[in-house]
């Protein structure tokens, strides 16, 4: 295999995926039947915390697959947004997660469970080795800022985390055979999985909003807009959002007509590319003051009100 970067969309991205899918899906059966066999809490816990990661790298998988559809007429954009909503629905299937070990945890406090620490450490170290070969895995392919990469990394990275956990649960086990450390661990474990499935809760629910993309700040674009072409007077009637991992944007220019109309056009068009890495934006160009109702969305329609008599 020598050093090719096969950008076929998404190919060399999927390799990774499903080699990282395979290892953490083997591990995670492993660990439940450690878990269980050892009596081990922190070891469910990081099995839990598996499991969301094989359905995250499943999504991602699928994602990958999605992407290299072919846009139609139903679906403009292709199916990119399946990829937002699966990382959305990722997140929630955490969360009860987390909810479910904290409550077993809880009740192991009042009902200490006898633990078997050997076969705890084994479990542990080889999950461990697994997340650590699966990160190794997806680390390779982040050069790609995808959501659910990111999101599927993510996962493997608190994942080491838990297995440490685990390990550290095990060790103290074994030399003081003091069981309460593994629902403590458990609990932790659990934090870890939150603080992760919150950020990707709150990264994915924005963009089902069609919120604008962080990095983009409407305000400010109409401004440098306005500055930076001489033509341009004003900007208004600005929409950006994004789709999969692309900024998309809508936006009307009242310019001071133009010697060559086209010239502008592209100008425009360039200045967004460049400065903002939007290059799929609609321009509407106008020479008069922008009048009508439907330069305001969500603010239109609201003069019709008085006409419905009953």
């Amino acid at each position: 295999m020598a050093h090719q970067h096969n950008h076929t969309e998404g190919g060399g991205n999927r390799n990774r995926l499903l080699a990282a899918f395979i290892v953490t899906a083997v591990f995670m059966v492993a660990e439940v039947a450690g878990g269980i066999l050892s009596g081990s809490l922190a070891l469910l816990a990081d099995a839990g915390h598996m499991l969301t990661d094989a359905a995250a790298l499943l999504v991602a998988l699928l994602a990958v697959q999605f992407a290299q559809r072919k846009p139609n007429a139903r679906h403009t954009f292709g199916l990119l947004r399946l990829t937002t909503l699966a990382a959305f629905v990722n997140a929630l299937a955490l969360l009860v997660i987390t909810v479910l070990i904290v409550w077993e945890a809880i009740r192991r406090f009042y009902q200490p469970q006898p633990v078997t620490g050997g076969l705890m450490l084994v479990i542990a170290v080889a999950g461990l080795l697994a997340n650590l070969l699966s990160f190794w895995l997806l680390h390779r392919g982040s050069e790609e800022k995808n959501l659910n990469v990111r999101a599927a990394a993510l996962h493997v990275l608190g994942d080491l985390l838990g297995s440490v956990g685990a390990i550290v649960a095990a060790l103290i086990i074994l030399f003081t055979g003091w069981t309460p450390i593994d629902p403590i661990l458990s609990i932790l474990v659990s934090a870890l999985v939150l603080r992760s499935a919150w950020s990707l809760l709150k990264e994915s629910f924005h963009e089902l909003l069609e919120g604008s993309p962080s990095s983009i700040n409407a305000d400010k674009l109409k401004r440098d807009l306005t500055l930076s072409i001489a033509e341009v007077r004003n900007v208004h009637h600005v929409h950006v959002w994004q789709v999969g991992e692309k900024p998309v944007m809508t936006l009307h220019v009242q310019v001071i007509p133009p010697y060559d109309h086209d010239a502008l056009l592209h100008r425009i068009h360039d200045y967004l590319h460049r400065n903002y890495q939007i290059d799929h934006a609609t321009v509407q160009m106008e020479y008069q003051p922008c009048g009508g109702d439907d330069c305001d969305l969500g603010h239109s329609g609201h003069q019709h009100t008085h006409h419905h008599h009953h």
